[in-house]
């Protein structure tokens, strides 16, 4: 690869698709280099038929409106001794191996989980969850290891180029309300994020609560109109 006047030697991981827009260098934190690639691409159509309404949480990373879970991993948590003693000695490439070994854990997760989903879908819509807020609080170290801004980056991404449908959604009250009458009637304060199932005191319907959220979600998607794409009229 020739730029401006440099010649470079680059290992592709996969072929490159479509017209080539721009492109950029990146280093990580172990100090590998990387020519990352837009590429102009024609949407495909989705296959799927399914549509999944995801909350984002704590102990299940997420939970779809179909049951399926991603459970809670400890990147961060499991490797917390070797990264504090690296930082302890001063050993700062090791502490950057051990944030790129997080970083990398993390991703493979995700984006196995996100190309699922996507594979079967025909409209997810995702919980405005704030990740940044929470990350300021003692629930810091779970945030960071759930990868909620991630994820919800590689849905948008990956439903875009699969034709699916994606929208986000404000969660308020979607955990409370029963998806079978719609009563307020589950669970509130922090007392109420330790109750993991619940019984509706107007129609006795029993939850699960992520699943209920998640159920509730997928019903405000299906009011959320699709959002228009680039080139294309909106309605």
């Amino acid at each position: 690869m020739l730029l401006r006047g440099q010649r470079f030697r680059l290992w592709l991981h996969r072929a490159v698709e479509g017209r080539i827009k721009s492109g950029n260098f990146s280093q990580d934190a172990r100090g590998r280099w990387y020519c990352n690639l837009v590429c102009e691409i024609p949407c495909r159509q989705g296959g799927g038929r399914e549509e999944f309404g995801v909350d984002l949480g704590l102990k299940s990373v997420a939970t779809c409106s179909d049951g399926t879970r991603l459970e809670q991993a400890r990147f961060y948590r499991d490797l917390e001794p070797k990264l504090a003693e690296a930082q302890r000695k001063g050993r700062k490439r090791q502490v950057r191996t051990i944030h790129a070994k997080i970083a990398n854990r993390r991703k493979d997760t995700l984006h196995k989980f996100s190309r699922a989903l996507v594979d079967r879908a025909r409209k997810i819509t995702v919980g405005d969850v704030s990740a940044s807020a929470m990350a300021k609080t003692r629930m810091a170290k779970s945030v960071l290891d759930a990868g909620w801004s991630t994820l919800r980056g590689m849905l948008r991404y990956k439903c875009d180029h699969a034709g699916v449908a994606y929208a986000v959604v404000d969660e308020a009250n979607t955990t409370r309300a029963c998806s079978s009458c719609g009563c307020l009637s589950g669970p509130t304060g922090l007392v109420g994020l330790n109750v993991r199932r619940w019984t509706c005191s107007e129609c006795g319907a029993e939850h699960d609560r992520d699943r209920n959220a998640s159920v509730n979600i997928a019903r405000l998607g299906c009011e959320t109109p699709r959002p228009a794409r680039h080139g294309s009229p909106a309605f």
